[in-house]
């Protein structure tokens, strides 16, 4: 019996650092992606799946900007590996919501591939690289309920009433927040080369509606860390909404310092890890808000 929970343990472990994995190599996705934009080298590589007309690498091409766009191209086979050895681990488990979960996420790798394909194809076309960013995004909280339902033992019992309805429109003002700051991009300097046609858009205008829709964020997130402590929701879930709402101050206060000082790539580039802080983050809060973690505490206790 022992051997037995050693060994279930030790699977457990294992699952969790691919899960782990998962999420971390996304996220850098998401800022090696920002890197490419603020370095303007989206088409350090002007062609696709080649770098060039001649060659799978930059060969003859060593230029910052190739180099740069080629290394995020090649961050792709190290997501393969990773969403491969996830895949594993969760059909190890025999467990169907994990493995769906981690299939899912296996399929956005190949679909990532695709969409910068077509990004590079299409000279840059900003709704197609918002695309791109926002898979990364979704991925990334796919990789923090993988991680939230692995603690899980039996089904979990979703609340019924106000909170529940207040953390999914949380979720979904943070979606909303996520993609006109793809809009914001696109309008602006950074879309990904020098040549790059922006969006059209008035870059003052989507700053603003983007401001907006943080200040929505912001404060459904406040209400619903009251809502959470007026129903008696568990510690834990008000740490993690707490810890949202720490995330959206940062991200807000940097969102702001970069406005007003004309977008400097460093501070871009913090916000865009801040993005993939959030989407995590949120995610997380949604989970727990969802599914309560003192049914895991009863399920262990039986």
């Amino acid at each position: 019996m022992d051997r037995l929970i050693d060994r279930l343990r030790h699977l457990d472990d294992w699952v969790r650092g691919w899960g782990w994995a998962s999420l971390v190599a996304n996220g850098m996705l998401v800022v090696t992606g920002g890197v490419v934009r603020l370095t303007g080298s989206g088409l350090g590589c002007p062609t696709w799946p080649r770098c060039t007309e001649e060659s799978l690498t930059p060969h003859g091409a060593y230029d910052v900007h190739s180099i740069i766009e080629f290394g995020n191209r090649m961050l792709t086979w190290v997501l393969v590996v990773v969403a491969v050895g996830t895949f594993v681990a969760a059909w190890q488990t025999g467990r169907r919501d994990l493995r769906r979960i981690a299939l899912v996420m296996a399929l956005g790798i190949p679909a990532q591939a695709v969409i910068g394909g077509v990004t590079v194809l299409t000279d840059l076309n900003p709704w197609v690289v918002s695309l791109h960013m926002l898979l990364s995004m979704a991925i990334v909280g796919l990789a923090v309920l993988f991680l939230e339902r692995l603690d899980r033992l039996g089904p979990a019992v979703p609340p019924r009433g106000a909170l529940l309805g207040l953390a999914w429109t949380t979720f979904g003002a943070a979606w909303a927040v996520f993609y006109v700051g793809t809009v914001v991009t696109g309008s602006g300097p950074h879309a990904g080369d020098s040549a790059s046609k922006r969006n059209g858009l008035s870059a003052l205008q989507m700053s603003q509606l983007h401001a907006d829709l943080v200040f929505l964020f912001v404060g459904l997130t406040v209400g619903l860390l009251f809502a959470a402590v007026a129903t008696g929701a568990p510690a834990s879930t008000r740490r993690v909404i707490l810890l949202l709402l720490a995330i959206e101050v940062g991200q807000g206060a940097i969102g702001f310092v970069q406005y007003f000082t004309d977008l400097p790539v460093v501070l871009v580039g913090f916000h865009m890890l801040g993005s993939a802080l959030t989407s995590a983050a949120v995610t997380w809060a949604l989970v727990r808000v969802r599914e309560p973690r003192e049914q895991l505490a009863l399920a262990r206790a039986a």
